[in-house]
């Protein structure tokens, strides 16, 4: 069924024989080619062995079940091992019909409070809380590096960097506009307001794939973190801004000042930096592709809105599919998939689709 895995698993297990060589064995720099080499494809081989076995263990109960005094029990075998399958199955043309050049390992993520005042931040700080929810669940890492607090609480804007398998693949579609419909705690006869966010989910590059100059390209200052945070940063000069001109029609600036340290801060603005001239950079790779993209996901861009989280009717709609879940409370606790995974099997559906043409 799957002709490319096929190619890849003799990869895989000839990868594995590499490993036990004792002539490869003492080579460290071959050996750790190797075992990059073996994890990556890992990722699509190792699902497609158990497909396979399940294939098998299938194939083994549908003989079985030719025989009526064992039919029974290979019903039951099957009835479980079928749905099994078939979820492998999606997994693996998912995975398949990932864009080699869009299989990123890390990136990092900007939520930024919009329209809506101390609740626009309030709800920026909720979707912050949702996003690191989600990952533990996922068990990926998450690494804050820069925000600035509300004054009534949550974020006017936060960036953290996420890690994790398949991280990218999860969340990539969450880039656009955010809208909450709810009560605020400050809203005296309980009317409803609508605040927004945005966010956008930018791949981190290698220092390779975008090349900043420092000393060239870029001018930095140090000056006192503002806002929460205790003693340190309110006494010290540890906070970090830099700004980037070359190439740009409007300077493009970053604000660092979560860690302890200049040093960590201007490395952190930096990273910020590098992700956000990537991102642009894929921008504009993607407005030269065909139209599908805009078919699947829309632009991506953040004045976009893609979701409204309706408090009231504890619901949360996905507006680019038209697919709605009544378990908004859910959902904020960490159960993104709710809203994730309908979206990623939209996209290959269409993906299959425009393949098949």
């Amino acid at each position: 069924m799957f002709p490319s895995l096929e190619t890849q698993l003799a990869r895989y297990r000839e990868l594995e024989q590499q490993l036990y060589d004792p002539a490869i064995n003492v080579d460290p720099a071959k050996v750790g080619a190797i075992g990059k080499e073996r994890g990556a494809l890992a990722k699509s081989v190792e699902p497609y062995i158990e497909y396979n076995r399940l294939s098998a263990a299938i194939a083994d109960a549908e003989a079985m079940a030719a025989d009526p005094d064992l039919k029974a029990m290979a019903d039951e075998e099957l009835a479980e091992l079928r749905p099994k399958r078939d979820t492998l199955h999606a997994q693996i043309e998912e995975r398949l019909l990932v864009d080699p050049d869009e299989d990123y390992s890390k990136m990092i993520v900007e939520i930024r409070a919009g329209t809506g005042g101390d609740e626009a931040a309030l709800f920026a700080g909720n979707l912050y809380e949702m996003y690191t929810r989600y990952a533990r669940v996922k068990g990926w890492k998450i690494e804050e590096l820069a925000f600035s607090p509300g004054e009534a609480g949550g974020f006017k804007e936060i960036s953290f960097g996420v890690s994790g398998d398949d991280a990218y693949q999860f969340l990539r579609y969450e880039s656009g506009g955010h809208r909450v419909q709810r009560v605020p705690a400050t809203e005296t006869q309980g009317r409803i307001h609508t605040s927004a966010a945005t966010v956008a989910v930018m791949p981190e590059p290698e220092e390779a794939q975008v090349n900043v100059n420092e000393a060239a390209d870029i001018e930095w200052e140090r000056m006192r973190a503002g806002g929460a945070g205790g003693q340190h940063v309110n006494k010290t000069e540890s906070a970090v801004r830099i700004w980037y001109k070359k190439g740009t029609p409007e300077e493009m600036e970053v604000k660092c000042q979560d860690g302890r340290s200049q040093g960590k801060n201007y490395d952190q603005a930096i990273r910020i930096l590098r992700s956000r001239l990537f991102e642009r950079q894929q921008e504009k790779l993607h407005k030269e592709r065909s139209d599908m993209r805009k078919s699947l996901i829309g632009t991506g861009d953040r004045s976009a809105r893609i979701r409204t989280y309706n408090f009231p009717q504890n619901r949360c709609s996905d507006h680019r599919i038209e697919f709605t879940a009544y378990k908004l409370d859910a959902i904020m606790a960490g159960d993104l998939d709710q809203m994730v995974q309908p979206m990623r099997d939209h996209v290959r559906k269409e993906k299959l689709a425009n393949a098949g043409q």
